[in-house]
């Protein structure tokens, strides 16, 4: 239990540093697998840190945090209003359970931005190879919506 206070603490520690940075960062939910709390740290143009503290409904229940480097490409699909652009990525998830399970995550997704309102909306796809306590692989899937603070 203590150490699941001290990771949930440090989370949060992360998330409160990076909306001290003030520009470009957004919160909001994430749902599906995983559905929880999600942020978004923009880093560049086309590059972002992006997480979740969420909770996992697969087999067994689970507290999941992840963390992930993602790439936007903006020139693959063109819409009249806001952008819609494809990001791809790597990244880690914690999953807090019976068996502890750490892992690489792979996120492939859409995140429409919202032409006159600070707000994205997504939809991924992510495989994981969890590497602890045993190698496996898994999936997750989730869609997601975020309000950014300029």
């Amino acid at each position: 239990m203590k150490g699941l206070v001290i990771v949930i603490s440090l989370f949060i520690l992360q998330i409160n540093s990076l909306t001290a940075q003030g520009k470009n960062f957004g919160i909001g939910i994430i749902l599906g697998e995983p559905t929880g709390l999600s942020g978004k740290q923009w880093l560049g143009n086309n590059t972002a840190i992006d997480g979740a503290l969420a909770w996992s409904f697969g087999k067994k229940e689970a507290l999941h945090m992840h963390a992930d480097f993602i790439i936007h490409q903006y020139d693959l699909i063109n819409v009249t209003k806001g952008k819609l652009p494809i990001y791809y990525g790597i990244g880690a998830r914690i999953k807090l359970e019976d068996d502890n399970k750490i892992g690489v995550r792979i996120p492939v997704g859409l995140n429409y931005h919202v032409a006159d309102a600070p707000l994205d909306i997504f939809i991924e796809i992510v495989p994981i190879l969890e590497l602890i306590p045993a190698t496996e692989f898994n999936m997750n899937a989730a869609i997601g919506v975020r309000f950014f603070f300029n």
